[in-house]
């Protein structure tokens, strides 16, 4: 998965062996600068924090998934094709579960840290949602995104505790959350479509309004010769 000969690699790899052996919350960025076989000048020119290490290896996971990622064909129901992609991503991120489950266990008593990861979070679902062929334009590209986000997080705890062969446990969960995020966003993006058909009408009566000429007596006569 990941470009060895690069010094990124080099520290993403050596951050996560760490967190693995010694945890995420006491792990310094000298630690991870001395593990990596670099000084902390390099480091810093490759990141700015320990939170950028993480956004970093999400960043490589969402690469590897994609290149594994099947074409999306019109046969396939949209919810299968995003099992089948987060499933991919828990495969690709199995070497590096105990690490993640340290890092997770750290970050849930460091919320401030733990909200750094937002972005990076809904930017993996963005490009999830990408690779099984969603829709991505409009209003309801946030809605996809931030529902698939929020159902990736509740997932991503069962999977780290999810110590059966096939990942029978996460495939149930996901399975389950992804029906109810369906039922859930085809109701909102039809009350999205009854509010916005309802705003352009009175946009048009205004502007009818608006361009019908004064007929007060008042109203300066027309000169233009128009």
């Amino acid at each position: 998965m990941f470009d060895d000969s690069s010094r990124r690699t080099k520290v993403v790899r050596a951050a996560l062996e760490l967190a693995r052996d010694r945890g995420w919350r006491d792990l310094s960025l000298s630690d991870i600068a001395q593990a990596a076989g670099l000084g902390l000048a390099d480091l810093r020119r490759e990141f700015a924090c320990k939170s950028d290490i993480l956004k970093a290896f999400q960043a490589e996971v969402d690469a590897e998934v994609l290149s594994k990622a099947k074409a999306a064909t019109s046969d396939q129901p949209m919810r299968d094709r995003v099992f089948d992609i987060v499933m991919t991503r828990f495969e690709v991120m199995g070497p590096y579960k105990p690490a993640l489950k340290r890092i997770s266990a750290d970050l849930c008593c460091r919320p401030g840290e733990a909200a750094e990861l937002a972005c990076s979070t809904l930017s993996s679902q963005y490009w999830m949602l990408a690779g099984a062929g969603a829709r991505l334009n409009g209003a309801s590209a946030v809605l996809r995104v931030t529902g698939l986000a929020a159902i990736y997080v509740k997932v991503f705890g069962v999977w780290l505790n999810d110590d059966t062969p096939g990942l029978d446990r996460t495939m149930a969960a996901l399975d389950r959350r992804l029906r109810k995020g369906e039922d859930w966003l085809v109701n909102l993006e039809s009350v999205c479509r009854l509010a916005c058909g309802l705003i352009p009408r009175g946009w048009r009566r205004r502007e009818r309004r608006t361009a019908q000429p004064d007929s007060s007596p008042n109203a300066a006569p027309n000169t233009s010769g128009a």
